[in-house]
């Protein structure tokens, strides 16, 4: 089905109440963007589950998506007089009938993490053979390679994993640094995550890969402490999970923190210093990874 698609740039004092009034006009998706995304002035804005920080762009763009037969400007028109302004400048494009998977996954292309290591969607074919490839599609759990955050993860994962290593990776979205993990040569790889899609997804992940990792929601966690524990989550968890990854962590055993800010590590450097040896920083677009050395006693 062809559908027709509205950009309309808007303050960002109306851009949500603008977005709630074009669905009521009958747009199909409505979604707010940064009208100077991909230029100098770009805005950047980030956030963490459980803080509201209350920002949206200060000039948006509002990309509203209608079928074929509905009369956008109509739409546009009913949506401005909703939010009491005058109707808007805007632009309207066709958007024609495709194949949505294939152009999906176009857009989803072999990621080289390091020298020898790849992250390759299912349907591309593997360039390197001799390469560590980790097999590994976009889907509902986080992590697919492509996010910095994931990315220091996995390089350190390559530089510094041993073969007697036994890695949890807490928080493990789709498996993919516990996976790494094995495929780089540790000897066990445990992941846990509170989302039970995320555990489905892991093991379904693992397979893919002929890696015996194994997964688990947090109650059902063995036991154990491991040589490399690494938490790819977010700040706001790593303040409360400082103890309990410390807990998990042999005597001289490594810990990889990321999900954090660049201002936001100076705060954690700290907070885990009372378990850990922490090293300076490591930083990429804006996140940090840090890293940490089990203290004895």
């Amino acid at each position: 089905m062809p559908y027709q698609q509205a950009s309309i740039p808007i303050g960002a004092d109306r851009a949500e109440q603008f977005s709630d009034a074009l669905m009521a006009a009958g747009a199909l998706s409505a979604a707010i963007e940064d009208a100077y995304a991909g230029t100098d002035e770009e805005q950047a804005i980030f956030g963490e589950p459980g803080e509201e920080n209350g920002q949206i762009w200060q000039r948006s763009l509002v990309i509203a998506l209608f079928d074929d037969q509905c009369n956008v400007a109509a739409a546009v028109a009913a949506a401005a007089k909703e939010c009491q302004l005058e109707v808007p400048p805007y632009r309207i494009e066709q958007l024609p009938e495709q194949d949505w998977v294939r152009l999906t996954q176009s857009q989803f292309d072999p990621i080289r993490i390091s020298g020898r290591l790849w992250i390759v969607p299912t349907w591309h074919d593997i360039a390197d053979q001799s390469a560590v490839n980790l097999r590994l599609d976009p889907g509902l759990a986080f992590g697919t390679g492509s996010h910095p955050t994931t990315r220091l993860c996995l390089q350190w994962l390559d530089e510094n994993i041993q073969a007697a290593d036994r890695v949890l990776d807490y928080g493990c979205g789709s498996g993919i640094l516990a996976i790494a993990a094995l495929k780089l040569g540790a000897a066990v790889a445990d992941g846990v995550d509170i989302d039970e899609q995320a555990i489905v997804a892991s093991r379904s992940n693992a397979e893919q890969n002929e890696a015996a990792a194994r997964f688990f929601l947090p109650d059902d966690l063995p036991e154990a402490e491991y040589d490399v524990v690494v938490a790819n989550i977010l700040a706001n968890p790593l303040r409360l999970l400082g103890g309990m990854l410390a807990s998990r962590t042999k005597a001289g055993g490594r810990i990889v923190l990321s999900g954090i800010l660049e201002e936001q590590a100076e705060e954690l450097n700290g907070i885990y210093s009372e378990w850990f040896d922490m090293q300076p920083p490591v930083a990429e677009g804006g996140w940090v990874r840090l890293v940490g050395v089990r203290k004895v006693g």
